[in-house]
């Protein structure tokens, strides 16, 4: 599918809550229908996950669930949505992860039964692809334990199929630490969208075959990197900004090869797929503090249909259990929302406003998640003929809206960033819009220790 134009026309219909393609899961839990949803994501304390181990690993997830579950209950959650986030040695060993599922699943089963709590498992096996010894993006070992994992555990009952994919990431990485624009643009626009491609023909397979949902990618590995470096000033967030437009590319390829959502939290480029999709999506804000900082805590939740927390590890607080305390925290902010969305649109209106409007003047990350800026950048992109030359326009696109904001008032950026927004607008227009010579010369000058085209087909 070849998204031509947006899903919306009317910016007023871009809201939390409520896509234009909601989502119907088996038990008739239907995420963007109408209300926004808790996504609790968890993980384990620090620990081994070995043979050996297995059963205090199994221990502590069932101890997780019970106690979300438990407390969505009490709270009256009309919904919730848990992801299982696998770590590396559950997908490097798939069946470790389908036994995680089955004790996951088993738990939130009960609770449905015997107390009417309706709940979806996404699942989402880490992309061990990143390894070095991985010797294919789309064939070998690692690849075949991905897709093992996927499977069983669809089998087992994770009705939402997801990854944070990381091809290009090889490459991008240098592109950040570097502020390397150009290596950003190959990274996303050409290996990041190929794998893309190959990535989820294979997942929506699994999903028709499994009857499940293939769900969404998220660009985590390659937008919260520049965010997360950002926020430490390594790199300026003039650039982290454009590199969390110029993702919404590559992150776009799953639907285009048959996601159908909900796009996964961490994505915050999730705003946009929306917009022109029309399919819900998970974000995370000031709820996922927990995992990392950030500056877009209350903006992330003006279009979102799922509220997550990003991932809490299963540790003591004085509340609680720390993935039982983030549920709470997530089931009142969605409470809250759902509360004005019941009272009329306008207010649902007012509070997306009041969201958005919290955050985005005071960093450009949080600027271009803005609903209007989403809309217009969304609106130049689609006009894109292919991966390269969208990814091009939505970099240069999100240069000329934060220049704009700036020079209106709308948004306070350090003078030393707006030279970085003239740079990164200088080198993208040199850039060649052959993509074919563009290939040939990024592979030829990116080659490295880490980066091996051969593994992405390109010689």
């Amino acid at each position: 599918m070849n998204f031509t134009q947006l899903a919306y026309t009317d910016l007023d219909e871009f809201i939390y809550g409520s896509a234009l393609r909601p989502v119907a899961c088996r038990n008739g839990l239907v995420i963007g229908g109408g209300r926004i949803l808790p996504e609790i994501n968890f993980t384990l304390p620090d620990m081994l996950i070995t043979e050996t181990t297995m059963p205090d690993v199994l221990r502590q997830y069932k101890e997780i669930v019970e106690g979300a579950c438990k407390r969505a209950k009490e709270l009256e959650t009309p919904g919730l949505v848990v992801e299982l986030e696998l770590l590396p040695p559950a997908t490097y060993h798939p069946e470790w992860g389908v036994e995680i599922t089955k004790v996951v699943r088993n738990i939130m089963n009960d609770y449905e039964q015997k107390h009417g709590l309706r709940s979806v498992l996404r699942i989402t096996p880490v992309d061990i692809r990143e390894d070095k010894r991985s010797p294919h993006m789309w064939r070998g070992s690692h690849w075949d334990a991905i897709m093992q994992t996927f499977a069983g555990c669809a089998k087992e009952g994770a009705e939402l199929l997801s990854i944070e994919s990381i091809g290009g990431k090889d490459i991008h990485d240098d592109a950040v630490m570097y502020c390397d624009i150009v290596k950003s643009l190959f990274a996303l626009s050409v290996l990041g969208t190929r794998d893309m491609a190959k990535l989820w023909d294979s997942i929506v397979r699994i999903a028709a075959e499994t009857g499940t949902i293939a769900a969404g990618d998220t660009a985590c590995g390659f937008g919260n990197t520049a965010m997360v470096l950002a926020d430490k000033r390594y790199v300026p967030k003039t650039f982290a900004a454009v590199v969390r437009v110029m993702t919404v590319v590559r992150s776009l390829v799953a639907l285009e090869r048959g996601a159908v959502g909900p796009h996964k939290d961490c994505g915050y480029e999730g705003v946009y797929i929306k917009a022109i999709t029309g399919t819900p999506i998970a974000m995370e804000g000031k709820s996922s503090a927990c995992a990392h900082l950030s500056h877009v805590g209350n903006i992330a939740a003006a279009t979102a249909d799922l509220w997550s927390n990003e991932s809490v590890q299963n540790i003591k607080l004085l509340g609680g259990m720390a993935p039982t305390v983030s549920l709470e925290q997530l089931i009142y902010d969605c409470r809250l929302m759902n509360t004005a969305a019941k009272s009329g649109i306008s207010h649902a209106r007012l509070l997306r406003d009041w969201l958005t409007d919290s955050d985005s003047v005071l960093d450009p990350q949080a600027y271009v998640l803005r609903p209007d800026v989403a809309f217009r950048i969304s609106q130049a992109i689609v006009q894109g003929g292919s991966h390269f030359e969208r990814t091009k326009i939505a970099g240069l696109t999100a240069v000329n809206e934060l220049k704009q904001a700036a020079n209106a008032g709308n948004l306070i950026i350090d003078p030393k960033e707006i030279r970085w927004l003239d740079k990164i607008q200088a080198q993208l227009s040199k850039v060649t819009n052959d993509e074919e010579a563009f290939i040939r010369e990024m592979t030829e000058s990116c080659k490295s220790e880490k980066y091996d085209p051969a593994k992405y087909d390109l010689k």
